[in-house]
């Protein structure tokens, strides 16, 4: 089964696993085809992070393919450029890009065929073209002024000088042969080879800092996921630079909670739900930063069941907080922006693919490089400029990461795979989602659909179908009512463990399906 954010990427996906591939290969190949058909959200040009349960060992694995800073970045060389902070699109806030490196990196660890294989359906997509589905048109044309500042953007993403409009078909060649070029020489060629010098070679020439030297010296890594448990259930999350500590902090300040004998989305439960992300969040505005600035230690205790329960205490039922601060505050604010996708994948040898991969904003930097038909991240807009913060900008670094995939497992065992796409939405979503399914009886698609509640600390945000007067009591208690910012699109595969049916669930929210066979 694949559950995507397009029809396309989907039905390539489940293509795979008709022909004998496993989960591994359906992911990659649907990842690829979200590169291609929903431009506004994904790219070769952004990053990727993966959870992968390996049904031949039974473990489960991490993937850590983001980029860091070029060489040349550096809070005084901005300063020299003219800016007091980093700017949100541009030349200056791109990152190297990981999600091709990893691509081939899941592959080689947990698949069967080639990423030439696997990059054929976007090609095909890329050279022959798609019709754009309702949700990417929306977001193609929020862009368009953006696109319409770079040459290059403007010439790849606005023909005729407009957006494409819902149903129309569109096409992308020059990503099509930069796709075709990565087929036929592997990764290394978007590294090390032609790619890298037409990519670095226009960014530098154009003054920014990313070179083809930065390129060469990237590297994704596996690493460790870290966990927590909630009932009979343990949720698995990546390490810092991503934001996943924020979902395991906010379900442990909840641990203790009667959460079963509340009214779901009533203001109690809702209140109780806000203050555990309040805390969270304000933990991640001090500490979330490249994993070589986040001490063991700090992460260890963030996500422990002692400090929720120490963390627990600040939480009164008839008040918001007066201050959810950190143990140890620190400068940082609210990364609320956030264009991403997300896919879960799994097969019947065990295996249980979370992927997302991102931008950041919508068509990331705004920028496109040379004739290679591809747009570039901003990530680089998510460092601050504060030099007593972990997340300052600095060279060869790492950014704050958005970007979060879950993974859940039921009594020891492979359960779910999912994620919600949306910035600051995604460990509020992995969080509300989660108390859908196992406080509440949900199934997962139902899990996905109900209305959820963001935080922001600008103020908090109830979706459509939460009852008002919900609102208005939390807004006696003190919180305060906030911009909607969005609350983000779901995706995810659950194994029913008793029969080993797979059921997934797509987000009406975005434009995608959940196909299995």
């Amino acid at each position: 089964m694949v559950a995507t954010s397009q029809p396309q990427a989907s039905v390539a996906g489940l293509d795979v696993l008709r022909q004998g591939g496993n989960a591994i290969d359906a992911a990659v190949t649907a990842a690829a085809v979200l590169t291609v058909v929903e431009p506004s959200m994904t790219g070769i040009g952004g990053d990727l992070f993966a959870l992968v349960h390996a049904g031949d060992d039974g473990r489960t694995h991490g993937l850590n393919a983001s980029g860091r800073t070029p060489a040349a970045a550096s809070v005084d060389t901005l300063r020299q450029q003219g800016h007091d902070q980093m700017p949100d699109s541009g030349l200056l806030p791109i990152t190297v890009p990981g999600a091709v490196d990893g691509w081939a990196k899941l592959l080689a660890a947990h698949g069967t065929i080639s990423l030439a294989d696997a990059l054929e359906p976007a090609i095909g997509c890329a050279r022959e073209g798609f019709p754009v589905n309702e949700v990417v048109a929306r977001q193609w044309q929020d862009a368009a002024p953006l696109l319409a500042t770079d040459p290059a953007a403007a010439a790849t993403f606005l023909p005729d000088g407009r957006p494409p409009a819902p149903g129309e078909r569109f096409a992308n060649p020059r990503l099509a042969a930069s796709l075709s070029a990565i087929a036929e020489e592997g990764p290394r060629v978007f590294y090390q080879g032609a790619l890298a010098e037409a990519i670095g070679g226009d960014i530098e020439q154009r003054g920014g800092w990313l070179t083809a030297r930065d390129l060469a010296a990237h590297r994704s890594d596996a690493v460790d996921p870290i966990r927590t448990s909630f009932r009979n259930i343990e949720l698995i999350e990546l390490p810092p630079n991503t934001q996943g500590f924020v979902a395991l902090e906010a379900l442990n300040v909840l641990n203790d909670e009667p959460l079963e004998t509340l009214e779901h989305n009533g203001a109690d439960y809702l209140h109780l739900v806000i203050e555990a992300l309040a805390i969270a969040f304000a933990d991640r505005a001090a500490h979330l930063a490249d994993p070589d600035a986040v001490p063991a230690e700090t992460l260890a205790r963030l996500i422990s069941k002692e400090y929720a329960r120490e963390r627990r205490q600040q939480i009164r039922m008839d008040r918001t907080q007066s201050n959810s601060s950190p143990v140890t505050p620190a400068s940082g604010g609210s990364q609320a922006a956030g264009d991403t996708v997300y896919l879960a994948a799994a097969d019947d040898q065990g295996n249980l693919v979370s992927l997302i991969q991102s931008l950041y904003a919508g068509f990331g930097s705004g920028i496109v490089a040379g004739e290679t038909g591809i747009v570039l991240h901003n990530r680089g807009a998510m460092f601050t400029t504060d030099p007593d913060h972990a997340n300052v900008l600095a060279p060869s670094k790492r950014p704050l990461h958005t970007l979060a995939p879950a993974l859940a497992h039921r009594d020891g065992r492979p359960w779910l795979a999912y994620g919600v796409m949306g910035g600051d939405m995604q460990p509020q979503g992995h969080l509300q989602v989660l108390l859908n399914l196992v406080c509440f009886g949900m199934n997962i698609q139902q899990a996905g659909e109900a209305p959820r509640a963001r935080y922001d600390p600008s103020g908090i945000s109830l979706e459509a179908g939460v009852d008002a007067r919900v609102l208005t009591d939390l807004v006696n208690r003190g919180h305060r009512a906030g911009p909607d910012l969005g609350f983000g699109g779901f995706q995810g595969v659950l194994v029913d463990q008793d029969s080993g049916v797979l059921m997934g669930g797509s987000d009406p929210r975005k434009d995608g399906v959940a196909l299995g066979w």
